[in-house]
């Protein structure tokens, strides 16, 4: 068994005017940064800057000058940041952290871009009841497809890094951590959450009527399978429900719509995120600057999923992906329903990192850092990525060391 590489995440402005920060990210022990290139918008405490305490990032936005020859006459573009007052925000805190002896990575979000949305509406996801998400671009457009594919190309590749990671690689979907959100009125089950994200634009509708699905009749089918979640009727007796989640989300979905709709709504959805997996992962190649470059995906292993860790299946993805980066936070289970699917199709030199949450605010658990690093390495996890550097406490902080200290020891691992 082999000790686990670990990456920390960070944001750029966790770097730029703080000369202090890379040489204590270096000195959590990690050999990696997985540094944001491109982000949507946010608002984020940076708890040890000398110079301020809450960053907001206004909108969706690349942390580097974009290329004007690269973007000229083209309807989508990405959008430069203006609330950092350096020129490439990511370029100077990519230097600082070579500098101190840690390797960067870039960390690219794809589908996610709320003012994509808000100022071309017609590349947005369109919900069963014609409802639009701009926060989710429609990965089944082709001109959202090329944007995006354009996208992770630049982004991915800035000078200085040595390999990339590309989110949100695939559909998202109504599930969305934004402003003042009040959408949890209603409780949905992981097969509402699916339902409520399948996009009925006239491209998609057109994808389902190639897989076999009449639009009209699959989206009335959707409407009914919801109305119970709308009526409060929709939780299952407890045997029925233990019934439904041994059987899982996509077996209740099929229930719900009939084998022949749901098989053509993952067909349809399946393809369009495959394809721009496949192109994204190609575009970031051609520019890389050598074979070593690294090009991994953050995934969930169920074709049928979306959001952040976009949806794949890890038997086709790991053909031409690096690897995957796989969200490993809370209990043994969830670490098991992330890598145990995955570990029977790694290639030779493919990476399977647990992504594990060390922000206790967040839902982390900085604390049990070292035996869940443990427990995903018997999974068959190489490697680590720890959410969020930027985000976490001093105390928070203080754990990682710790954890990482005893697993380069093998301590936990039994080494």
């Amino acid at each position: 068994m082999m000790t686990p590489r670990a990456s920390v995440f960070l944001y750029p402005w966790d770097v730029v005017g703080d000369p202090a920060a890379a040489r204590r990210v270096a000195e959590l022990g990690v050999r990696q940064v997985t540094l944001a290139a491109a982000y949507h918008s946010t608002r984020a405490l940076t708890p040890r800057h000398p110079r301020h305490r809450v960053v907001t990032a206004r909108h969706s936005a690349v942390l580097y000058p974009p290329d004007p020859g690269r973007w000229a006459g083209r309807a989508l573009h990405p959008y430069p940041q203006n609330w950092m007052a350096a020129a490439d925000p990511f370029g100077e805190a990519a230097g600082a952290l070579a500098g101190a002896g840690v390797e960067v990575h870039s960390w690219v979000v794809l589908a996610h871009n709320s003012r994509l949305g808000a100022e071309h509406p017609e590349t947005s996801v369109v919900n069963a009841y014609g409802d639009r998400y701009p926060w989710a671009p429609c990965i089944g457009r082709p001109d959202v497809r090329d944007y995006l594919v354009s996208l992770a190309a630049e982004a991915a590749t800035r000078p200085g890094t040595r390999g990339c990671e590309l989110e949100s690689c695939g559909w998202y979907g109504l599930a969305h951590l934004h402003a003042h959100d009040k959408t949890a009125g209603v409780a949905l089950d992981a097969a509402g959450q699916v339902l409520m994200s399948l996009c009925f634009c006239d491209r998609c509708r057109d994808g389902y009527a190639a897989y076999g699905a009449e639009p009209d009749g699959l989206r009335a089918a959707v409407t009914a399978a919801l109305r119970p979640y709308w009526d409060g009727t929709a939780a299952a007796p407890p045997a029925a429900a233990e019934a439904v989640e041994a059987a899982g989300t996509w077996a209740r979905i099929t229930g719900l719509l009939g084998e022949e709709r749901a098989a053509a709504v993952l067909g349809w959805r399946r393809a369009a995120a495959t394809r721009l997996q496949r192109e994204a992962v190609a575009a970031v190649r051609a520019e890389a600057p050598d074979s070593a470059f690294r090009v991994l995906l953050h995934a969930a292993p169920e074709p049928y999923a979306c959001g952040a860790n976009a949806g794949v299946d890890p038997a086709e993805v790991l053909t031409f992906a690096d690897g995957l980066v796989l969200p490993c936070t809370g209990g043994p289970a969830a670490r098991t329903a992330a890598l145990e699917p995955c570990v029977p199709h790694r290639r030779p030199h493919t990476t399977l990192a647990a992504n594990l949450t060390v922000v206790s605010g967040m839902g982390g658990s900085p604390a049990t850092l070292a035996a869940d690093a443990a427990h995903a390495a018997k999974l068959g996890a190489d490697e680590l990525r720890l959410y969020h550097g930027g985000l976490a406490s001093g105390e928070d902080l203080v754990r990682v060391a710790e954890a990482l200290k005893r697993v380069a020891e093998g301590r936990e691992l039994g080494i």
